[in-house]
């Protein structure tokens, strides 16, 4: 059996300390009053269960993986449950996971993709809790100590402000329970306050970070819909048609078949409560980079200008519609969709709702959501490559 336990504590709370939610989530296995870190372990490990903390933007997930028939259920919910509400963060546990954290940040530092997804997120988002990273900084992981661990644990790890998903051979007397258990350790709390809705940036953007290497990767793009929002289906059918349907995609024969700018070339839509992202990614030769951001410029204003092609649509809805089953065909992908369905308010019925819309439009609908929602002209370019190549490109 798969299950979830989804807090809204994401890194969006951090407020003036980057990283704390993240460190918060890495600590809740290190001990409670009762047991330490090692006797959780032990717990959990004589019933086969495996547990991950993932904390993003929007969530705190606590995911757990262990067999359904209650002489395992119960003992190990039972675990997690008084970890969540009892986490005590010892000192020394929060020197080591800070010294982790630190060191992840010192890794990414090296590496171009991170190095421009933190640049386009912070670019897109401005002043906005999104812009932070969930790893924090080296300095504001410094200044965490427990007591602050604490205090953000308390305010947000209540049961007012957790949804509980699970997906296995259970009946839902079952589920109920197991659910029930899972928060009883809980003080109620009330919910986080909603999230301030993203505001586009005010203008283009162009964010140069230096980096030495024989290509320079690009990202363009801007803010996009939150989830739940009627157009999204047809947002995401256009970018698909320009950049998400492998070697069919507008960019990628543009900048790979037709000019050989570009092995990979791509466009991305994500969602998020407050708002998403939309994004154009590719990686090219430094001598290339002038001319590569011309075709992602202007193949994005075409498709908004003068829709897709009738058998690029079909296309682009035939991949999708059929990729589909493919990303509910195990207990991780229905319990990844359904803890969105329940985080994010969404209808019970959300993934049928997709599909039959994705059916029903036509290129006019997804041309004019694809106006309404993306406007090169509030986008911003991230560029790291070397100083000399990104320095003459607008």
């Amino acid at each position: 059996m798969d299950s979830r336990i989804a807090f809204n504590a994401g890194s969006a709370r951090d407020n003036t300390l980057p990283g704390l939610a993240r460190m918060t989530s890495n600590l809740l296995l290190e001990g409670t009053a009762e047991q330490t870190a090692g006797e959780i372990s032990q717990a959990l490990e004589q019933h086969g269960a495996r547990v991950e903390m993932r904390c993003g933007r929007d969530t705190a997930d606590v995911n757990i993986r262990c067999l359904s028939h209650q002489t395992h259920l119960g003992p190990v919910f039972q675990t997690i449950g008084e970890c969540i509400g009892g986490a005590v963060f010892p000192s020394d546990s929060v020197d080591r996971i800070r010294q982790r954290m630190i060191a992840g940040l010192a890794q990414e530092s090296t590496a171009p993709m991170e190095k421009i997804e933190k640049g386009f997120t912070e670019a897109i988002f401005g002043d906005h809790p999104y812009a932070t990273s969930p790893g924090g900084e080296s300095a504001s992981l410094q200044a965490i100590d427990p007591q602050r661990l604490r205090s953000f644990h308390g305010r947000y790890y209540v049961g007012a402000n957790t949804t509980v998903t699970l997906v296995g051979d259970l009946s839902r007397a079952q589920a109920e329970r197991t659910a029930e258990q899972l928060v009883a350790g809980l003080p109620v709390g009330e919910r986080a306050s909603a999230l301030t809705p993203v505001n586009p940036p005010s203008g283009r953007l162009v964010s140069r970070l230096p980096f030495e290497a024989e290509q320079t990767h690009v990202s363009i793009g801007g803010v996009s819909l939150p989830y739940g929002h009627e157009d999204h289906p047809a947002l995401h059918l256009g970018c698909h048609i320009l950049g998400g349907g492998g070697l069919t995609s507008i960019l990628a024969r543009r900048m790979r078949r037709e000019r050989g700018l570009s092995y990979s070339s791509a466009c991305k839509l994500t969602a998020g409560a407050a708002g998403g992202r939309f994004q154009m990614k590719t990686h090219v030769r430094n001598e290339a980079l002038s001319e590569a951001l011309s075709v992602l410029r202007a193949s994005l204003r075409e498709l908004l200008d003068q829709g897709a092609d009738t058998n690029a649509l079909e296309l682009a809805r035939e991949n999708l519609l059929g990729s589909l089953p493919l990303q509910l065909a195990s207990n991780r992908d229905l319990l990844e969709r359904i803890a969105t369905i329940g985080f994010h308010g969404l209808a019970l019925d959300d993934v049928q709702r997709f599909s039959e819309k994705l059916q029903q439009l036509d290129g006019e609908e997804v041309r004019a959501a694809m106006r309404r929602h993306l406007d090169p002209d509030l986008m911003a370019t991230v560029l790291v490559g070397p100083e000399l190549a990104i320095s003459r490109v607008e």
